[in-house]
């Protein structure tokens, strides 16, 4: 490696450095993601390692949640994102989560350009410019190295497929398991690696046993740590809440629109803030490539732009209606979402990228200088997108305010008596804040649970699930938030304290509530006819710290 590379590297750190810094010096104070976040998983991780039933058995239940939420919901314990959060402060464990994934998919997306794609002295600028970028795009914080380890995988695995493997190929496959997750990353990741075997096979005639024994050891090491996955697939009798999903209902024509909105502007869940730097890159490229498509750089360029844009295609299609007979048929089809291939995309995109980028270079002078503008526009953009810039802009509650851990230690002492006494609920916020701060939920946020207490829970939302077809299609067709609706309030969520919302005709059931165990439920709205249903306002609560004005009401 020369001096110029080795600096590069250098300024990369740094700029890694400052872009996760405001997770150590604000702490609690930092923004961070709400949604698929703080709303869910990282209470999740609190609630689990709170109840004792971190190893719990596969018929294990925990009682904070739902009057008994099935211990497998929560994942396996041998998560290495469950271990930071068993051993450090929820934030702290975050900003941990956070290092380790960028610093692993950073160095993942530099040794795979070097060694497989990008091996020349004079590529260092683009290996090191889009590794940086890749590691800085805005991942679900929950995935882990789920689509940011998939470069580091690729490496191991193309260097086994050569036979040039040495023990830390093997090591990478054995350990990456650990902080990555199989239904969200790598089962379609392995899925593609086993395509690429078989290609081998008809293609080149090749029987590459060490490359099929790299991706049967990678899938048993998945199997074994996803054991409570496997355990609920192929051995749970009681139906959960996935058996009710109904996801495939887009006509022909809006699977188009969803797979080009798709192509253009990514998902939310695995956000790779091409549009504006990258696609444009990508298409001057192709228009190169297409004149030289038999030469090795662009065969390999043109594959992955053409597989990017499948990937939306299939993302979009596996919504289409024509396939609900057939998930109705088959029920795994339902359960296990196998439009997430797309989750593909961010290595694609990236390494596609840096091809791209390459493709310019040898064009000549005056395309080389549009390398580093392009590479330090996406690295502004994806700047932009750092948590911390992006909620704080758009006014989201800081992760002190959204549990509100001093408000909420007000309600309880006011309460007074256990916690495990009783059961709440939340209208206006996520129940995931009453659940992080130790409360008995009837409300929760979950993607799998019994379908029974689905049908039971609905009962208490049914007139106000009549109110809206969104909401009832929402919760029917769905239903992973099992929330206390209100048609008023529709689909959110964080009322905020200086909010002016009320609610004027709230339906629910409070008889059902109250035999479900129901006692008390923090609104941030107040309920305008609350003695309507039975419901009684023991006192408001608000203070500095927290974003919320909690309404506490208790059922007569």
């Amino acid at each position: 490696m020369d001096r110029n590379e080795r600096v590069a590297i250098g300024i990369a750190i740094l700029l890694l450095a400052i872009y996760l810094s405001p997770l150590y010096v604000l702490g609690e104070n930092a923004h961070i993601r709400v949604h698929d976040n703080m709303d869910s998983n990282i209470a999740w991780y609190k609630v689990l390692t709170r109840s004792g039933e971190l190893f719990g058995p596969v018929n294990a239940t925990i009682p904070q949640v739902i009057n008994g939420l099935p211990r497998n919901a929560f994942g396996t314990e041998f998560s290495g994102i469950v271990w930071l959060h068993a051993l450090f402060p929820s934030m702290t464990a975050y900003a941990l989560s956070q290092t380790i994934t960028r610093v692993f998919a950073f160095i993942g997306m530099y040794v795979l350009l070097k060694r497989h794609f990008l091996p020349k002295k004079e590529s260092y600028l683009i290996r090191v410019g889009a590794s940086l970028a890749f590691a800085l795009t805005p991942f679900w914080p929950s995935g882990m190295l789920s689509t940011l380890g998939m470069p580091l995988a690729l490496w191991s695995f193309l260097t086994i497929r050569k036979g040039e493997a040495t023990w830390k190929e093997w090591l990478v496959l054995v350990l990456l398991p650990f902080y990555a997750s199989f239904v969200l990353g790598f089962f379609f990741f392995l899925t593609a690696m086993a395509l690429l075997w078989l290609r081998d096979v008809i293609v080149h005639k090749r029987w590459n046993w060490p490359f099929f024994g790299a991706i049967a050891l990678m899938t048993s090491v998945f199997l074994a740590i996803e054991y409570r996955l496997v355990y609920s697939l192929l051995f749970e009798k009681e139906p959960t809440s996935r058996h009710e999903f109904l996801l495939s209902k887009l006509s022909f024509w809006h699977c188009v629109r969803l797979a080009f909105k798709n192509y253009l502007f990514g998902h939310n869940h695995v956000m790779t803030v091409h549009t504006f730097v990258i696609l444009p890159i990508l298409w001057i490229a192709f228009l190169f490539a297409l004149a030289k498509r038999n030469e090795t750089l662009e065969k390999r360029f043109l594959f992955l732009f053409v597989l990017n844009f499948v990937l939306s295609v299939w993302y979009a299609f596996w919504f289409y209606k024509g396939w609900q007979p057939l998930k109705e048929r088959i029920s795994l089809l339902n359960t296990f979402n196998f439009a997430r291939f797309h989750f593909l995309r961010p290595m694609v995109i990236y390494l596609d990228f840096a091809l791209a980028l390459q493709i310019l270079w040898k064009q000549g002078i005056r395309w080389r200088r549009i390398i580093p503008v392009a590479l330090a526009l996406q690295l502004l953009i994806l700047g932009c997108f750092n948590e911390e810039i992006r909620y704080r802009r758009i006014g989201t509650p800081s992760f002190k305010e959204f549990y509100a851990e001093h408000l909420f230690n007000e309600i309880k002492d006011y309460i007074g008596k256990p916690q495990s006494t009783y059961r709440v609920a939340s209208v206006g916020l996520h129940p995931a804040i009453a659940q992080y701060n130790g409360f008995y939920t009837l409300d929760t946020y979950n993607n799998f649970y019994p379908l029974s207490y689905k049908h039971q829970f609905r009962k208490i939302i049914a007139k106000e699930l009549d109110k809206s077809p969104v909401l009832k299609d929402y919760f029917d067709h769905w239903g992973n938030r099992v929330y206390l609706f209100s048609a008023e309030l529709g689909k959110h969520y964080m009322f905020r304290k200086t909010s002016h919302k009320k609610i004027y005709h709230f339906d629910i059931n409070t008889k059902v509530f109250k035999q479900m165990g129901g006692r008390y439920i923090f609104s941030s709205v107040p309920i305008m006819n609350a003695k309507e249903i039975d419901l009684r306002l023991l006192k408001t609560f608000e203070d500095s710290q927290s974003a919320w004005k909690i309404y506490l009401y208790e059922v007569e």
